[in-house]
């Protein structure tokens, strides 16, 4: 690394499942109630909270899941936080996964851990140990700061 350490340079982004699934299967828009400053790599944590059932059927999401387990109370990935803006309506915010009148932090590079990384979460974006770090990298040596 170049002199960082830890949640220098990354940051943890806790996302309940089954959104957490969706995004590495492509979702690129993760709802939020506020902006986020951050921008650069997150860590992908799957909450603990136990999925709403109605959300397990709807149909974009039952697509997007189907065939993954729901991982709970881990690092499932890594991805790339590029921005995040107010919602500016569908004529823009062209993503189904968009949600109106909510920021959206716009994701990109989504890379998925094949081994889920036990680590407790937080809101909103949370500073990762070294330890945490580490793991992740043993399975991603390519993703540097």
């Amino acid at each position: 690394m170049t002199g960082l350490e830890g949640g220098d340079w990354i940051r943890g982004i806790t996302i309940r499942q089954p959104w957490a699934n969706c995004i590495l299967a492509g979702k690129s828009t993760e709802n939020r109630p506020g902006n986020w400053p951050w921008r650069g790599w997150v860590l992908l944590h799957a909450g603990k909270a136990k999925p709403d059932p109605a959300v397990l059927r709807d149909p974009l999401v039952a697509t997007a899941i189907r065939g993954r387990e729901l991982h709970r109370g881990v690092v499932i990935g890594v991805a790339r936080l590029i921005d995040c803006h107010l919602d500016q309506g569908p004529e823009h915010c062209t993503s189904p996964w968009a949600q109106r009148d909510v920021h959206h932090l716009v994701l990109a590079d989504v890379h998925e851990l094949l081994l889920p990384v036990p680590a407790t979460g937080a809101l909103p974006a949370w500073k990762p140990t070294q330890d945490l770090v580490d793991q992740v990298l043993q399975q991603l040596p390519y993703l540097r700061p």
